[in-house]
């Protein structure tokens, strides 16, 4: 007799979510701030990724980032190397983060002396999908280490992103990666997703993906002062 309880506790909660997350979606469109979130399991590159962006972005761009993460503040305390500002978000037992968490997190930050905010989630493919934090683009993540079959594993992820960014392709060789079946994967599970292919380490498609990434700021403030 439990589940239909359960159910409705779910439901709830997750209407609670959509209605911060809109909130924070207008709070974000009125400062100009397109907001990129980053989901993908434990290990793809996650954090390296987002240093080098930020560090590539900063010249150009006023750019600040949330990292969550169940426990410690290791992945803040190594983005922080980018100078850029960042904020952990620790979530205890949670496997993801929420909007009302990404709401507090920026009480004390000042939206209008941001051009990106990037927000990296907690590593895991199934519970994030769920819950929308106001984003503007959400990134799924997977790395050439974790094989070519990962959207057919876990569809509901990459149905809820944007766009798939295949990290560390410096290693494609080294295992094998077959990048037709790994696009063919995704274009299973998600017809017409565009796909990124880059390697933090040695930069490559670093430059086409920040030109991507340009591209939508100013194609978001455009249809902001409409």
């Amino acid at each position: 007799m439990s589940e239909p309880r359960l159910v409705e506790v779910r439901r709830n909660v997750l209407k609670q979510n959509d209605v911060i997350a809109r909130a924070l979606r207008e709070q974000f469109r009125g400062a100009g701030v397109f907001v990129v979130s980053l989901v993908s399991s434990p290990g793809s590159g996650k954090t390296t990724f987002l240093e080098k962006t930020l560090t590539q972005l900063q010249p150009r761009y006023r750019v600040a980032a949330l990292v969550g993460d169940l426990a410690t503040e290791n992945d803040a305390v190594r983005l922080a190397r980018s100078k850029a500002p960042v904020k952990q978000i620790t979530t205890g037992s949670l496997c993801h983060l929420e909007a009302a968490m990404v709401q507090n997190a920026l009480q004390d930050w000042n939206l209008q002396n941001m051009d990106f905010l990037f927000i990296e989630n907690v590593g895991n493919l199934v519970c994030p999908s769920s819950y929308d934090l106001g984003e503007n683009l959400r990134l799924v993540l997977m790395s050439v280490t974790e094989g070519e079959d990962k959207p057919l594993k876990y569809p509901t992820i990459f149905n809820s992103a944007d766009v798939a960014v295949v990290t560390k392709t410096d290693l494609a060789d080294a295992v094998e990666f077959n990048w037709e079946a790994a696009q063919h994967s995704v274009q299973s599970v998600r017809p017409g997703m565009q796909i990124f292919r880059l390697s933090a380490k040695t930069g490559e498609g670093m430059n086409e993906f920040q030109t991507f990434l340009s591209q939508k700021l100013a194609e978001h403030r455009s249809i902001a002062q409409i």
